[in-house]
């Protein structure tokens, strides 16, 4: 079976890391066995469902390169719903309750004080034809009710033990018992569709093999393979990963704004660094930096998936990225240098990939070598010695040994005490990359004049 998958955001906020750990596995599980990616916005809750978020979602997966194949709305599909919803009108498993919010907690609570489980009565299964008729002539609005087949024939309304079974591409046999559980509601009373019912009915119409999502709807899955089974659709397999914790190991959900992948690009983060710790984090895979999506695909297996809590931690990740900075060669980022001003070439790379954090960082470094900077004379008596012990031009990496032997020779300095204060007049900084490797892209003019304290 070639597989078709989903990945179904609501458009109400900003896609954070959990939401694309879902896309990503969805997307490298299509990747590797050649099978396609649908996009389907779930954007049934229209009072709070924005065309912003809705770009910003195509925004940030096209950002990751998590590309799609096809795409949908929910929003444009209303008129299938109402053809779904009439069949199962007809059939007898969607039922109109009029029941208020208010009622049902009054509900609710009695049969919490009775110590019974809180499910809903199935009362307005009792209601004859006339009193529905009257109460609709009344200007009753009904919401409708899913019958969850949790009842024997002859046995009356209330629920029985139930066990809806699948076995679970991640968590293995999993049960549901939908005699534990209330009828769901799949309408509104405004006539607005539960994402329980359209996302059923969307992946019945578009032939999704395999849906691959959160623990937190293992219990949605029990009820929509009974209204797979109603709707006469064939289930696709399930699977189910597990959530994601921070570095604390408590819940991502009161942080997720700053774990957005707009905070991300804004903070200069690679995409393929995002996406493989998306696709790795709670695997027995290492995180590792990979250069290509077709690499990581290759490394999906379920199996791998912990049912553990996953833990991100955001530190983690801007050391990811730094690894996969410093693997990269210079033909995959000359575009981006260029972009950024940098007029230097593969020795400027080489020479400064391993000490950067986010690739922005390498501006800093080209102003070092070829731009103005403010030295710092630390030990002037040093650098007035260096100056006098400098080489002629021409300069190779071999230069730095020669030079700084010939100043150690000359001071008596070594050590620290040789190397920081050259450090501090060449770069203006306390750290960076191998001076041996950035004397020769400086030149001796600018190294001369940063010697003596001039700003070049």
């Amino acid at each position: 079976m070639t597989p078709r998958v989903r990945f179904a955001p609501s458009p109400t906020g900003r896609l954070h890391i959990g939401n694309i750990r879902t896309a990503a596995l969805n997307w490298l599980f299509a990747r590797k066995h050649g099978g396609s990616f649908l996009l389907r916005l779930d954007d049934t809750d229209t009072a709070r469902s924005t065309q912003e978020f809705a770009d910003a979602i195509r925004d940030d997966l096209t950002w990751l390169g998590l590309t799609w194949n096809d795409f949908a709305r929910q929003q444009d599909r209303t008129a299938r719903y109402v053809e779904a919803a009439d069949a199962l009108k007809a059939s007898g498993a969607l039922y109109p309750c009029f029941e208020t919010e208010e009622e049902l907690d009054r509900r609710r609570k009695r049969q919490l004080a009775m110590h019974r489980p809180p499910i809903y009565d199935r009362a307005a299964l009792k209601l004859t034809q006339e009193e529905i008729d009257a109460k609709l002539a009344a200007g009753q609005t009904p919401h409708w009710r899913f019958r969850l087949p949790n009842t024997a024939a002859g046995r009356g309304l209330a629920p029985e033990p139930t066990l809806v079974t699948w076995n679970d591409l991640i968590r293995g046999d999993q049960t549901v018992d939908l005699g534990s559980l209330s009828d769901p509601v799949l309408i509104r009373g405004d006539g607005t569709f539960l994402y329980t019912f359209t996302s059923v009915v969307d992946d019945i119409d578009f032939a999704i093999t395999h849906i691959v999502r959160g623990e937190d709807h293992v219990t949605n899955t029990g009820v929509q393979l009974a209204i797979f089974e109603a709707a006469g659709g064939t289930p696709p397999a399930f699977g189910h990963h597990s959530l994601l914790v921070g570095a604390d190991g408590q819940a991502l959900s009161k942080r997720l704004g700053a774990l957005s992948i707009q905070s991300f690009r804004d903070e200069g983060l690679e995409p393929m660094a995002v996406l493989c710790h998306a696709a790795l984090v709670g695997t027995s895979d290492a995180i590792e930096p990979l250069h290509s999506r077709d690499e990581l695909a290759a490394k999906l297996d379920f199996s791998k998936i912990s049912t553990a809590p996953g833990r991100f931690d955001v530190a983690e990740l801007k050391v990811l990225n730094g690894k996969l900075l410093h693997t990269l060669d210079y033909v995959s980022v000359a575009e981006q240098l260029r972009a950024l001003g940098i007029e230097g070439r593969e020795e400027f790379w080489n020479a400064v990939r391993g000490n950067l954090e986010i690739f922005a960082d390498a501006r800093i470094w080209w102003d070092v070598v070829a731009g103005d900077i403010d030295p710092i004379i630390e030990d002037s008596k040093l650098t007035v010695a260096a100056t006098e012990a400098l080489p002629a031009a021409p300069w190779s990496e071999s230069t730095w040994s020669e030079w700084t032997n010939a100043v150690k020779a000359k001071t008596g300095a070594k050590g620290r005490a040789l190397f920081h204060p050259l450090r501090l007049a060449l770069t203006g900084r306390e750290a960076g990359p191998e001076l041996k490797t950035l004397l020769p892209l400086m030149g001796r003019d600018r190294v001369l004049a940063r010697l003596e304290g001039k700003r070049a």
